[in-house]
């Protein structure tokens, strides 16, 4: 069950109870870091609910058709979901000075402004204007294939991953992969199984790594394994927009 009491009030106060000294050292550490838990039991039901309401969607993606995996998933159009715009507008200024440590470190300008709106704006003057926020369902069999959600030149390293259905219970399997290529060695794997209401931040091409001669990238992809029974439904929060 989701500890109801730890997830009352404004979406904003939810994420103010985390604590964001520690999510920022597991980010630098493993390029991901679970928070939560940020919904209810019926918020979670709510937002995946609104997968059978076409209406609310600009597309549907089969991934089988595209060789992403298997399964569908949606993109919103820019008229938002109550908490999903929320949610979104919550962890940008949280996501912020992560993102700009990141870019200092490896001497990249942090073109980032302080607010959502107006990194928004910026991204539709490149051209990337439509929605990325998704909402991905999985049956049995159903998986996600390595990748980066990268649209364009207008890119914010860090996402998040919402789980709206309960592991062991509304679905075996389906764990979040993300796999690191790691400098002049083998690469590095990691699964992640993600409570119902709870959030996994990750990093969204990349993350800075410390060696002899300074700081580095090292890629990093992300999916989801087979799910083996059930319906899994997740929420993505992309702080770009797609071209």
């Amino acid at each position: 069950m989701i500890e109801a009491t730890r997830i009352a009030g404004p979406v904003a106060d939810r994420l103010a109870r985390a604590d964001w000294s520690a999510l920022a050292g597991e980010l630098d550490e493993y390029g991901c870091a679970p928070v939560g838990p940020l919904l209810t039991e019926s918020e979670c039901g709510t937002i995946a609910a609104l997968y059978d309401d076409a209406d609310r969607f600009r597309t549907t993606v089969d991934m089988a058709r595209h060789r992403f995996g298997s399964g569908e998933y949606r993109y919103f159009t820019h008229d938002l979901p109550v908490l999903v715009r929320e949610l979104r507008e919550a962890f940008y200024p949280r996501l912020l000075p992560i993102a700009r440590v990141w870019a200092d470190r490896l001497g990249a300008p942090a073109r980032w402004p302080d607010s959502l709106d107006e990194w928004l704006a910026l991204c539709h003057a490149a051209g990337q204007s439509r929605s990325a926020q998704i909402l991905l369902r999985y049956g049995p069999g159903d998986w996600n294939a390595l990748h980066r959600d990268v649209f364009g030149d207008m890119l914010f390293p860090l996402q998040v991953v919402v789980g709206l259905d309960a592991p062991g219970a509304d679905f075996t399997g389906g764990e979040f992969l993300m796999t690191e290529q790691r400098p002049r060695a083998q690469s590095r794997g990691s699964s992640t199984t993600i409570p119902k209401g709870h959030g996994l931040i990750f990093t969204t091409r990349d993350r800075p790594v410390a060696s002899k001669r300074g700081w580095s990238n090292a890629p990093m992809r992300h999916g989801v394994s087979a799910v083996r029974s059930g319906r899994r439904h997740t929420l993505g929060i992309v702080f770009h927009d797609a071209a």
